[in-house]
């Protein structure tokens, strides 16, 4: 998942809100930040993008569009979980 990872979301996105985006990158339990540090993961960059993806480039911290972070958030949410537990005869144990 996204735990241990930290985002700034800066500029409009086409898809959904920044609170929107925030709020599913929490729910993979990745962290969201207003503002760029040295901690920041990454910065998404929607359209017009301004002060922020400036220092995220000058600090080295990797850009993603709203699209890489679609992607990201497709592939965290279908990653393989485990299967359930199965009794002897095959039956799933629903409790």
């Amino acid at each position: 998942l996204l735990a241990g990872k930290s985002f700034v979301l800066t500029g409009s996105l086409e898809t959904m809100t920044r609170e929107e985006a925030g709020e599913r990158i929490k729910q993979l339990g990745g962290k969201v930040s207003t503002s760029i540090s040295k901690n920041t993961t990454y910065l998404i960059a929607g359209a017009a993008a301004g002060s922020k993806l400036t220092k995220a480039e000058k600090l080295g911290i990797p850009v993603m569009s709203e699209t890489d972070l679609l992607d990201l958030l497709q592939i965290e949410e279908t990653a393989p979980t485990p299967p359930p537990e199965s009794s002897q005869d095959g039956q799933l144990d629903l409790l």
